[in-house]
């Protein structure tokens, strides 16, 4: 942890704008970092909301078809617009308390401030951090292992944009679903979609969709170290847009228009429902590359955190020795070697995201930033109406919160468990479709 005691040193909010003290905290902080011969604090809010779309256009993203047949229309769209809405509140919540205490350099960083400067919370919040990246890690050794696998040919690919775009082609394009065919001929009934869940749809099944959905709006455990790179990080509001506007069309939009012409056959991922074995590989083959560099991605931001916690106080953390780099090797092979192995033991990649999302979301999405509310206006949480308002809201957020690391947690669960006992109830078999 960076360790600014001096309480001038911290930035302060006001009206949601920074004021002059807080500038003059930051722009510290940046000299400070530019006069190492490895300089972190450089990235522009062009660049920062790039690297937080390439997060975020991820494989998940064919998960919410599936959500939707289990939720059906009007709850499916409802739960996908409200944690939408709780994304950018907590997203903004996070980057106001960032400002408050610009010493943050990751999720660990904040949970320590969060709790009142509490070492126990910075310790478990490093446990979470690298336990829920490893397995995303995890998760796309061995998504790219499947999709690999499907491309026999191992063709290359370009981007998971042309994926998706492809997959609504696709879907729009063949007589029927995979699981609707029986040689050439659709047997299993006309591709129908409902306003509702379907009759015998269990409760386990919808917590597992909304779990669904909730994991891909919630990717704020890496925000605190994307902000702590950037040159002005009272900017990163600009970079948030851009990524509300791009995740708003691609998690609503792709998943909608699947659901319409794939229907009750929905799987996670969507791909997994093409009934054209072509069609099947043409769409694949475009999701090597974003499963490739969103892997990279949540392995450097481990890496930094395990690297920074070895280093501390050395002045290889910041300059390029052969020490330092090596270190910083074998930091990045231990990750990946342990990535490896939990790809493994890797259950559906529905239940997968379900656990994700109640075991770790729960925290990173919603009852740190209520906490960090709390913190940011105590003694005058109900000054005004726009204040009550957001007050409430962040009491909500918590309530989440619990809810998902409570039952949320439990069906999560007892889906995998359903699935490795060899389920075949209605409310499993679609989405447990292998790549």
């Amino acid at each position: 942890m960076a360790d600014f005691p001096d309480d001038k040193e911290k930035a302060v909010i006001a009206g949601g704008e920074l004021d002059n003290d807080s500038t003059t905290s930051i722009t510290a902080l940046v000299f400070e970092d530019h006069q190492h011969d490895i300089k972190l604090r450089t990235m522009s809010w062009q660049k920062a909301a790039w690297l937080l779309c390439g997060d975020q256009v991820c494989l998940a993203i064919m998960a919410q078809t599936w959500s939707l047949s289990v939720l059906g229309w009007g709850p499916g769209i409802v739960t996908m617009i409200v944690a939408g809405v709780l994304f950018w509140i907590t997203s903004m919540t996070m980057w106001k308390f960032i400002m408050k205490y610009p010493q943050i350099k990751d999720i660990c960083d904040f949970g320590y401030y969060a709790f009142g400067k509490s070492k126990i919370a910075y310790e478990f919040t490093g446990f979470m951090l690298l336990a829920n990246n490893i397995m995303l890690i995890g998760f796309h050794v061995l998504t790219g292992a499947k999709i690999l696998n499907t491309l026999s040919d191992h063709s290359q690919s370009a981007c998971m944009g042309m994926a998706i775009l492809l997959f609504l082609i696709f879907a729009g394009i063949e007589p029927a679903p995979l699981y609707g065919y029986n040689g050439d001929y659709p047997t299993d009934g006309e591709v129908r979609t409902y306003a509702a869940p379907l009759p015998g749809t269990t409760w386990v099944a919808c917590m597992n969709a909304v779990l669904n959905i909730t994991f891909l709006w919630v990717p704020q455990i890496l925000f605190p170290t994307f902000i702590s790179e950037m040159e002005k990080p009272q900017d990163f509001p600009k970079s948030l847009a851009v990524l509300a506007v791009v995740s708003g069309f691609l998690f609503i939009i792709p998943p909608a228009i699947g659901f319409r012409y794939l229907g009750q056959y929905s799987t996670a991922p969507a791909f997994g429902s093409l009934g054209v074995v072509a069609y099947k590989k043409a769409s694949f083959a475009f999701v090597i590359v974003p499963t490739l560099v969103i892997g990279v991605i949540y392995a450097n931001v481990s890496a930094k955190f395990i690297y920074f916690r070895i280093m501390r106080g050395s002045h290889h953390a910041h300059s390029n020795t052969v020490f330092g780099w090596a270190m910083w090797i074998v930091v990045m092979a231990v990750i990946w070697v342990i990535a490896f192995i939990f790809a493994e033991v890797i259950p559906s990649m529905g239940d997968f995201l379900s656990l994700l999302g109640a075991a770790f979301d729960s925290f990173f999405g919603f009852i740190f930033f209520a906490v960090a509310y709390w913190q940011l206006y105590q003694g005058k949480l109900f000054a005004g109406a726009g204040r009550s308002i957001m007050t409430v809201v962040h009491v909500l957020v918590m309530i989440i919160g619990l809810f998902l690391l409570g039952p949320g947690l439990y069906t999560a669960v007892k889906a995998i468990m359903a699935d490795y006992a060899g389920s075949t109830t209605p409310a499993f078999t679609c989405k447990n479709m292998s790549i």
